[in-house]
């Protein structure tokens, strides 16, 4: 049994990028572009801030931890349409 709302990906990244934005730890371009379900858990992904190598910068674990709130927040609250 399950309370949560079916949603399209399109509507739950508007959600979610509106909640990035006004989180506290946002950073300039920080934006979730796809979100998958796996597990009952919704995934987000976007832009990690890398390094001209490919490495994490001080920006990637923001963004790490960013996409691990929404995942957090809105996983209890939405499944995807499939």
């Amino acid at each position: 049994m399950s309370d949560k709302k079916t949603i399209s990906e399109f509507e739950l990244l508007l959600i979610a990028n509106q909640l990035i934005q006004d989180h506290d730890n946002y950073i300039d371009g920080m934006h979730a572009n796809k979100v998958e379900e796996k597990d009952d858990v919704l995934v987000f992904k976007g832009e990690y801030f890398l390094d001209a190598n490919g490495l994490p910068t001080e920006k990637t674990t923001a963004v790490f931890n960013m996409f691990k709130y929404l995942a957090h927040h809105l996983s209890k609250e939405f499944t995807l349409q499939q």
